[in-house]
């Protein structure tokens, strides 16, 4: 499974290969916007460019987000090579990612070459198994209990 390491924040977060990178983020508490992207972020679409990430090359295996979408294509046309749209983007694997890019861009590339060559943790191999909830099983032979009945049983209210 893969894991994000996000620099200016310095932590690891795991996450479920194809997941998109701006819910991975969110979900772990990891602060994607400014004053203007907390202010009027289109909530995913793409159209307001507010969750540029920049994201360091993976040279050596398959590439760790998904391709560029036309909607990237035309909004980060201009802009540094290594910068992403996290609503835009799925991960695939693990990879190394500087929220914010845009502040100070010169020391972000320096700081995500120095993440990068840290070795990565190794995800967890196999997909989490949900608990088992022993309320619903109660909840399931209630309600089949109480489709058996015919009628108003002794004691119930009929209007």
């Amino acid at each position: 499974m893969p894991v994000i390491r996000f620099v200016r924040e310095g932590c690891d977060v795991e996450c479920f290969p194809g997941e998109n990178l701006r819910d991975v983020a969110l979900r772990s508490g990891v602060e994607l916007y400014g004053l203007k992207g907390k202010l009027g972020n289109c909530s995913g679409c793409g159209q307001c460019i507010t969750c540029f990430v920049g994201v360091a090359d993976n040279l050596t295996g398959p590439p760790a987000l998904s391709a560029l979408t036309p909607v990237e294509q035309r909004k980060l046309r201009g802009r540094p090579r290594g910068w992403r749209l996290a609503c835009q983007a799925m991960v695939e694997h693990s990879l190394v990612v500087l929220t914010r890019p845009q502040l100070g861009w010169a020391q972000g590339e320096g700081l995500l070459a120095a993440a990068a060559e840290a070795p990565l943790p190794a995800g967890p191999i196999a997909w989490p198994t949900p608990p088992e909830d022993p309320a619903a099983e109660t909840e399931q032979s209630a309600t089949a209990d109480e489709a058996g009945t015919d009628g108003p049983i002794a004691g119930d209210t009929v209007r």
